[in-house]
């Protein structure tokens, strides 16, 4: 599923393919990923106009255009492709912007989110993203205090919900945890100074790392390199993980390295 890491990847195939290229055609294959508009009126609102910088919030990608903006969210399994002209369509691709020789494609197999088109740069986007909290890139120590101690839920539920914090999923929910040594059924509110101190700490490196990589490292040194294994250990303590869903998600833990001290 895509989190922060791959809309930051998405981020920066728009704009090393599309930035400055005046959108040519809008061909919409499957208007089942337009939210809110047609595709007619998103083909006449956008062709003509030229792709400017684009920029993400959690998982929201902003493709600014000298016009309208197009948000994507990439559900479960979008994503965006650049692709030659002559390229091959793929039968997932949803929405192809022409842009010339090149083209910017938004494919998706579930097609669970999709697109939708804002007018307005700043009214319409930010109504679109109301209610989306704060970038967990970008959340400043004191904010993210702030957040945690006014969440009565776990913090696995907590640092998942995009109302809370945009951009943290179930990978890298569980492996910030990990790092942090915290239980993901501990209370948010009850966490002390020095364990929010310690998450947001780990939440930044994790952060880091994974835009790097372009996604959520599938190291063995990571929690998110042994999830999956046959019989998973703790890539610390070489204990054996255990799972269970916590607030409708499958969760990954160490039990002896994230001890259930609530």
């Amino acid at each position: 599923m895509p989190e922060l890491p791959d809309v930051e990847g998405f981020r920066e195939v728009l704009a090393s393919c599309a930035q400055g290229k005046r959108i040519k055609r809008v061909d919409v294959r499957d208007a089942g990923v337009l939210h809110g508009v047609s595709a007619a009126r998103l083909s006449r609102d956008l062709e003509g106009h030229r792709f400017t910088a684009p920029e993400r919030h959690g998982k929201w990608l902003l493709a600014r255009t000298d016009g309208p903006t197009v948000l994507l969210h990439f559900g479960m399994t979008g994503e965006l492709v650049c692709c030659r002209e002559a390229d091959l369509p793929d039968p997932h691709d949803r929405v192809v912007f022409a842009l010339g020789r090149n083209q910017l494609r938004y494919r998706d197999q579930r097609k669970l989110q999709g697109l939708w088109l804002a007018e307005d740069a700043d009214i319409d986007v930010a109504r679109i993203l109301d209610r989306q909290g704060v970038d967990a890139m970008s959340v400043k120590k004191a904010e993210f205090d702030e957040l945690l101690s006014r969440r009565r839920s776990r913090i696995k539920s907590a640092l998942t919900d995009q109302s809370v914090l945009a951009g943290l999923g179930n990978l890298l929910a569980d492996e910030i945890l990990w790092r942090a040594s915290l239980h993901p059924e501990r209370r948010a509110d009850r966490l002390t100074d020095n364990e929010r101190h310690r998450l947001h700490t780990e939440m930044r490196r994790a952060l880091r790392s994974s835009v790097r990589a372009g996604r959520v490292p599938t190291r063995k040194s990571w929690l998110t390199g042994r999830r999956d294994d046959a019989d998973p250990t703790c890539p610390r303590c070489d204990g054996p993980l255990s799972r269970a869903r916590i607030g409708g998600r499958g969760t990954v833990w160490c039990a002896r390295c994230q001890p259930d001290s609530s």
